[in-house]
């Protein structure tokens, strides 16, 4: 059976939108050439990294290869990994496995950035979480990636502004924020989010200067 995974390129055309089409919380910005609004301030001023982003789960994990700062980022991939609902577990999990490491081994990701489990409906549904978070952070691990867990409020305050935005606002805000032309899936649109929180974090680790005793 062939590889199910669907993968997008980042165009450079950026889009504007209203913020009256959706009914998130978050300020009005023009994004920039980059899809992204910018700052002038040396908050947004971190190294450049190359990131994998994973919002892992047994049937549909989502991914974003993503590069740049938190000012200048850019898609260099984005999809999801699908299993089709016949599939047994163990053969989706050594789907996911194979598809993460053409992933790493295609585009040399320097870190990982992943969705922590803070909250599930029931004791199977976090084994079945637990099995793919699991599956991802072993091939993170083997390839040497730096590994970084974001709770999902984080993510959704990052993504919309708000902690307990739904899933479509935060695809909505995903698309705009990146400067997407499509909307991306809303697996892929959550590992957009989780690379989002990691290059805001990541810069304003940069700008923090530890205190001399």
């Amino acid at each position: 059976e062939p590889p199910l995974i669907k993968e997008r390129s980042m165009p450079e055309k950026s889009i504007s939108i209203s913020s009256s089409q959706c009914n998130c919380h978050f300020l009005s910005v023009k994004p920039s050439s980059a899809g992204f609004p910018r700052q002038s301030n040396s908050f947004w001023h971190a190294p450049p990294v190359r990131l994998l982003a994973l919002d892992p789960s047994l049937r549909a994990t989502g991914y974003a290869i993503l590069e740049g700062t938190a000012d200048k980022p850019v898609v260099v991939a984005s999809g999801t990994i699908q299993n089709p609902p016949s599939r047994p577990a163990p053969a989706c999990l050594l789907e996911i496995h194979d598809r993460l490491q053409e992933l790493i081994t295609r585009h040399a990701p320097q870190e990982l950035a992943i969705e922590l489990i803070i909250y599930v409906q029931n004791t199977r549904t976090a084994i079945v979480l637990g099995g793919a978070r699991g599956v991802a952070l072993l091939v993170a691990a083997r390839a040497g990636l730096t590994v970084h867990e974001y709770p999902p409020k984080l993510v959704k305050k990052a993504a919309t502004g708000k902690g307990a935005a739904r899933k479509e606002q935060v695809t909505f805000m995903t698309r705009a924020l990146f400067g997407l032309l499509h909307n991306p899936k809303p697996d892929e649109a959550d590992a957009l989010a989780v690379g989002l929180t990691h290059l805001r974090r990541t810069a304003f680790s940069a700008r923090t200067v530890p205190a001399v005793s």
